[in-house]
């Protein structure tokens, strides 16, 4: 008995002795673990295309049923991404999403990554959907956003995922060893905006997939 109290009152007062480790948040926040998963992000090529072709295995990966894409077709006159589709829209419901980072490891482009971003707060369910333009990255300095011609993009010269599928979705080169492109660090990507509130003027946001 005598033993077991000792060691308990031990613990205490050796803890009293310690340095406190208190962080003044929000004026100070500690660093994140490298590896830490934060908000998400909808990556860019340098020349301002969506990485995110639409395919989907984003919703189909994620255990909570978390994201809603609805695909569609590019046209050679209005692209935005370098494959045959793109997200013509986008959700992700933060509601449900519990970080697992299932979503970025099905992404087969490294559209989706997830940022050191932990600051999530709102007084209404409705804003903590998440909807395209707010989650994709903002444009590189110099490019336009899209949608892209298809003439504009064979001018550049270009290669997407290893191969030119901008103008020819079916025959571009494919490199099993080759490590996915980036532009810039996800983790450390400026996001637009700062703040949660969902653009209500959207097209995408009223009558979407989690109304």
């Amino acid at each position: 008995m005598f033993d077991a109290l000792r060691k308990g009152f031990g613990l205490t007062f050796r803890a009293m002795f310690r340095p406190s480790v208190t962080t003044e948040y929000p004026e100070v926040k500690r660093d994140v673990a490298p590896r830490f998963h934060g908000r998400h992000v909808l990556n860019r090529w340098p020349d301002g295309l969506e990485k995110c072709v639409g395919c989907e295995l984003c919703a189909w990966a994620c255990p909570a049923d978390a994201i809603y894409v609805r695909g569609a077709d590019n046209a050679p006159e209005a692209r935005y991404s370098p494959g045959e589709r793109y997200a013509a829209d986008y959700q992700i419901n933060y509601l449900r999403c519990i970080f697992c980072g299932l979503c970025i490891e099905a992404c087969p482009t490294r559209a989706l990554t997830m940022t050191h971003e932990y600051e999530l707060s709102a007084d209404a369910r409705d804003d903590f959907i998440f909807t395209k333009q707010q989650l994709l990255a903002p444009l590189p300095q110099g490019a336009e956003p899209p949608p892209h011609t298809d003439a504009e993009i064979a001018a550049r010269d270009m290669t997407y995922y290893k191969g030119h599928v901008a103008q020819n979705p079916l025959a571009h080169s494919h490199d099993e060893g080759a490590a996915p492109q980036e532009h810039g660090d996800p983790a450390t990507t400026d996001l637009l905006g700062g703040g949660t509130e969902p653009p209500h003027d959207s097209p995408d946001h009223d009558g979407g997939a989690w109304r």
